[in-house]
């Protein structure tokens, strides 16, 4: 176990170090936890989380059709007349991510609306960084909002057999929702001071770009909504772990063969292809790995057994305990593992105690969902917004992403931290 600490700590500081060979850096120790043994051979393929790869990877292409449509420029037309200057553009563009990111994945949710930061920050002739990092964090806030807005979301509500209102409304009191909105509002406010001084005003030329093609924006709408849909199915369907992802390419399938018909060359499909970010992917796939061993190697688990010992008998100190050290952990390491070990550990401790293990479930997911913001590479969401800007050659510091993704963590956990307490634990 230990070795498995040092080479996972060791990976993440020359991750944050060297920034520009991240991908490298984590596919390198993805092989080491390998042949060491670490992660043994028949846990590869489960440790990869195919499911996300292929979803970026669909997505990312039916983007690439999206910005050539233009509608990205016609939307950043739309929002640029509706705002009076730079700063209320960005807050209203991370309001906007994470309305949407509460019903579809934040990968997905950033692919989507990234574009259309990036042509408002072209039009305006500004820094591009500081709008991406926004829609990013947003978009990991809202993952806990809804049944359907984040795999942990989804499998805290399977634990607990919740329904989609049971998110909203739950043994009759508000639910998790209203704690996760508390907090989005106050970050509102984070990001509204962040970019106080960015007053210029937005002109108005009173002219709007022209869609060249429509169906583009319908494929991503309609990725949207079969997301959506398919988060209700029933259990029976028995549908596969990477039915997101299949729904994303399918759909970009359709995308590249209507793009084929139209313009009756082999770049209507090479080039869309071109636009998905590999090196994005491949960070992504090291990471997985390097997760994957250190689960082998029962660090996560150890992690969750102090995490569960440290609390001892009073239900608020383990309450705080949970919330605080799962924002920490998940800081650095993937939440879906960790949620996934800590919620049968969360139940027998609150059947030991004979309390309700609600406050302490939903300080889990809330903890554990909003940890990503701290770190570049804490979430995935994070990851696709950086790989988003690097393609356009922007390079992101560590010091840009701290200065909005830590006091933006700290507005939206607290309240939220305070709010869970008060609905539930007191009772």
């Amino acid at each position: 176990m230990i070795p498995a600490i040092i080479l996972f700590a060791i990976t993440y500081i020359l991750m944050l170090v060297f920034g520009k060979i991240r991908p490298l850096i984590a596919l390198a120790s993805g092989i080491i936890f390998i042949a060491s043994g670490m992660l043994p051979l028949d846990g590869i393929l489960p440790a990869i989380d195919f499911n996300v790869l292929l979803m970026i990877a669909g997505t990312m292409g039916l983007v690439a059709l999206f910005i050539e449509s233009k509608m990205p420029e016609l939307l950043a037309d739309l929002i640029m007349e509706k705002v009076p200057n730079v700063m209320w553009a960005a807050v209203a563009l991370s309001l906007f991510a994470g309305v949407i990111s509460a019903f579809v994945d934040n990968v997905a949710t950033v692919l989507m609306i990234a574009p259309v930061a990036m042509e408002i920050c072209k039009k305006l002739k500004t820094n591009p960084v500081p709008f991406i990092i926004g829609i990013a964090v947003s978009s990991n806030l809202q993952g806990a909002a809804t049944l359907v807005g984040d795999t942990t979301a989804i499998m805290l509500g399977s634990a607990l057999d919740m329904s989609f209102i049971d998110f909203f409304w739950y043994q009759g009191r508000p639910s998790i929702f209203f704690a996760v909105e508390l907090g989005a509002v106050l970050s509102a406010f984070i990001l509204a001071y962040f970019f106080r001084r960015e007053k210029a005003p937005i002109p108005k030329t009173g002219t709007r770009t022209k869609v060249t093609d429509y169906v583009p924006t319908v494929l991503l709408c309609g990725t949207i909504v079969c997301l959506v849909l398919c988060s209700f199915a029933p259990d029976s369907w028995s549908l596969p772990a990477e039915i997101n992802g299949i729904i994303c390419c399918i759909i970009l399938g359709i995308g590249l063969i209507y793009n084929l018909i139209k313009k009756k060359k082999p770049s209507a499909i090479i080039e869309p292809l071109k636009e998905i970010d590999f090196a994005t992917l491949g960070l992504l796939t090291g990471l997985f790995l390097m997760i994957g061993a250190i689960s082998a190697e029962g660090v996560i688990d150890a992690a969750a057994g102090l995490l569960a010992k440290a609390g001892g008998g009073n239900v608020f100190l383990l309450y705080s305990i949970i919330v605080w050290a799962s924002v920490l952990i998940s800081a650095f390491i993937d939440n879906i593992p960790y949620v996934a070990t800590m919620i049968p550990v969360i139940g027998g401790i609150a059947a030991t105690l004979g309390v309700d293990p609600t406050p302490l479930y939903f300080g889990l997911l809330s903890g554990a969902t909003l940890g990503g913001n701290i770190t570049p590479i804490g979430a995935s969401a994070n990851i696709t917004g950086i790989g988003i800007l690097r393609r356009d050659g922007h390079t992101v510091k560590n010091s840009d992403f701290f200065k909005i993704g830590i006091p933006f963590t700290l507005a939206a956990i607290i309240p939220a931290y305070v709010y869970i307490w008060l609905a539930y634990g007191i009772y």
